[in-house]
């Protein structure tokens, strides 16, 4: 499903994220060869990523730091996120900066969890302000960002396995600390969340994944085989939300079956139960072998990533390592 003028047009070098991605996913070329050096090189010398960089504070934070994640999407939540999917650079100074302001003000020291205020006591993440998305965004991010290591993400790790639910609104509920905030606690585990979760989980190198872990993806993923990814699961022929069918990048606290299927690619995970949302992702390519850019959050962020309805490099290249994958 490559076409030599779509690969060609993903190795431009105009975006040496999508080129350093492209080499790796699509090409097969090692990560350690030269063109490929020089294209993760080049992600923190042009595009996005230093476009970005340049609108950080001297606290490594963006924005107003007190609103890292209340200041959608220009705060240092959404712009780590970003760092992340885009392959920053973990040595250079300034992501480790942006890391560090985040571990500092957003994280629950007790929990673990990520929090959307900090305390005004203690400038960390106030405990009752921990919520499952951010918590696997931020451990997503920082696993990404070189910090698998750390105590503090491997705590926050150690959140999603013992607080993470994947029940289908069986009318449990989640229980101290966390009986509250009913759209992201509720009767229902909340499917952004949960993305969130597994998408974490599977940034972690399978030999370094704990027992723990190994069980939380399993359960997780269950879970979306149960729902085909979007549908409801109690009734197969419904769509749970069309927002879903949409592909985007990035996407924030939100997903789309582009990037579940992403997931369980990284996973290795190939069961039937995929074959709708992988069928739908194949209608959506066009006749010159790429896909559009269906939902964006461009105006809201301090970059823009490419025009929504517009052939997009980024969705293109995941769609492609998806099949290519299946």
């Amino acid at each position: 499903m490559v076409k030599d003028s779509v690969l060609e047009w993903l190795l431009e070098e105009e975006n040496p994220s999508v080129r350093y991605l492209a080499m790796n996913w699509l090409t097969g070329k090692s990560p350690r060869g030269r063109e490929a050096r020089e294209a993760k090189k080049a992600i923190m010398e042009k595009g996005i990523v230093p476009h970005i960089l340049n609108r950080q504070n001297e606290d490594g934070s963006f924005g107003l730091p007190e609103k890292f994640y209340r200041e959608k999407y220009k705060g240092t939540v959404w712009n780590l996120i970003i760092f992340a999917e885009m392959a920053a650079d973990p040595e250079d100074n300034r992501i480790r900066r942006a890391c560090e302001f985040i571990l500092e003000h957003s994280q629950d020291p007790a929990s673990g969890g990520f929090s959307y205020d900090e305390s005004s006591k203690t400038g960390a993440g106030v405990p009752g302000g921990v919520i499952p998305c951010l918590t696997g965004n931020m451990v997503y991010s920082l696993v990404k960002l070189g910090y698998l290591e750390d105590e503090r993400v491997q705590k926050a790790i150690g959140w999603i396995t013992t607080y993470q639910r994947t029940d289908d609104s069986d009318g449990k509920k989640w229980g101290d600390p966390y009986d509250r905030l009913k759209s992201c606690f509720g009767s229902h585990t909340c499917h952004m969340g949960a993305a969130k979760a597994l998408k974490a989980l599977a940034a972690i190198p399978a030999e370094k994944r704990s027992r723990n872990a190994e069980d939380k993806i399993a359960e997780l993923a269950e879970y979306f085989l149960k729902h085909h990814l979007y549908k409801k699961s109690h009734n197969l022929e419904e769509v749970s939300r069309p927002g879903w069918l949409k592909l985007g990048f990035p996407l924030m606290y939100q997903t789309d079956i582009l990037e579940l299927l992403g997931i369980f690619g990284d996973l290795g995970i190939k069961d039937n139960r995929l074959s709708d949302a992988v069928d739908i992702l194949k209608s959506k390519q066009g006749e010159d072998g790429k896909w559009k850019l269906e939902s964006t959050n461009n105006g809201k962020m301090l970059a823009t990533i490419e025009k929504k309805g517009e052939p997009s490099k980024w969705i293109t290249l995941k769609a492609l390592k998806v099949l290519k994958e299946w």
